[in-house]
């Protein structure tokens, strides 16, 4: 399928579920309203609501407070989960002892976590940050960690038979392998760092799109939500561009169709 043809058939289905939507918040079917407005909402209402934000400059100060929180959680989470996936994977004996600890830290429910980040770090950013940097951690973590094991012994026995040191092997074999499964995961990783981030701010702060959405939920006012949500999630594919962005210039070497994995 064509680039300009993907296109056409997301922005259908864009339409198609909004008209879809509004069809049923405002229109009767057989005497009455399938999807009452009060709980529902309507496109007409969200969409207003979301230019009123920008308009009175209200939505820039939540927007980049969260961004700043997403973009550190990401950040550190990132490079934690792309340093400790490596080093595991190098060294199965580190991995073997590991192991169970990090099964159990995954295993935590990261909601009940929220509310302790924020008795440890207050309800500033970091509590946020830290929520976030827990949920991306092990997506990139157990992704390089794999991508580093996938590497075939074949190349690996090829390398050493053509002379190349172990240092070279990292930089010419595992990390390659690695980078595919790494990018991969970060796709991944970007939600999750702004779900944390949002939690975060939807539990206990002053500020930011997880407030926004909360002070408006207090109020019963659900176009409000639904505009926070849909913010929320154009933001979250902004971000996800800037990846697939960076990851085109780093994967170069990838030949076209080469998908990365999940």
């Amino acid at each position: 399928m064509s680039r300009p043809v993907l296109l056409l058939c997301r922005l259908m289905v864009a339409v198609v579920s909004l008209a879809l939507w509004h069809f049923l918040t405002t229109v009767p079917v057989f005497g009455r309203i399938l999807l009452p407005p009060f709980f529902f909402s309507n496109p007409v209402d969200v969409a207003s609501q979301i230019v009123d934000w920008f308009v009175r400059g209200t939505i820039w100060k939540h927007l980049l407070i969260t961004l700043w929180e997403s973009v550190l959680a990401f950040t550190i989470g990132s490079v934690a989960g792309v340093v400790v996936g490596f080093w595991f994977a190098r060294q199965p004996r580190v991995a073997a002892v590991f192991d169970p600890y990090v099964k159990m830290a995954n295993a935590l429910p990261r909601v009940v976590l929220a509310p302790i980040f924020t008795l440890w770090l207050g309800l500033g950013i970091w509590s946020k940050v830290a929520l976030g940097v827990t949920l991306v951690f092990f997506i990139v973590f157990f992704n390089v960690y794999q991508g580093v094991k996938e590497v075939s012994p074949t190349v690996l026995a090829n390398g050493r038979m053509l002379g190349m040191s172990e240092r070279q092997l990292t930089r010419h074999v595992y990390w390659p392998s690695a980078l595919s499964w790494m990018f991969s995961s970060l796709h991944t990783a970007v939600g999750f760092a702004v779900v944390g981030a949002v939690v975060g701010e939807y539990l206990g702060s002053a500020a930011g799109l997880g407030y926004l959405i909360q002070q408006a939920e207090g109020v019963f006012d659900v176009a409000a939500v639904f505009a926070g949500m849909f913010v929320l999630s154009a933001f979250v594919i902004l971000i996800d561009l800037l990846v697939t962005f960076v990851e085109r210039r780093l994967l170069v070497w990838r030949p076209d169709g080469a998908g990365g994995h999940g």
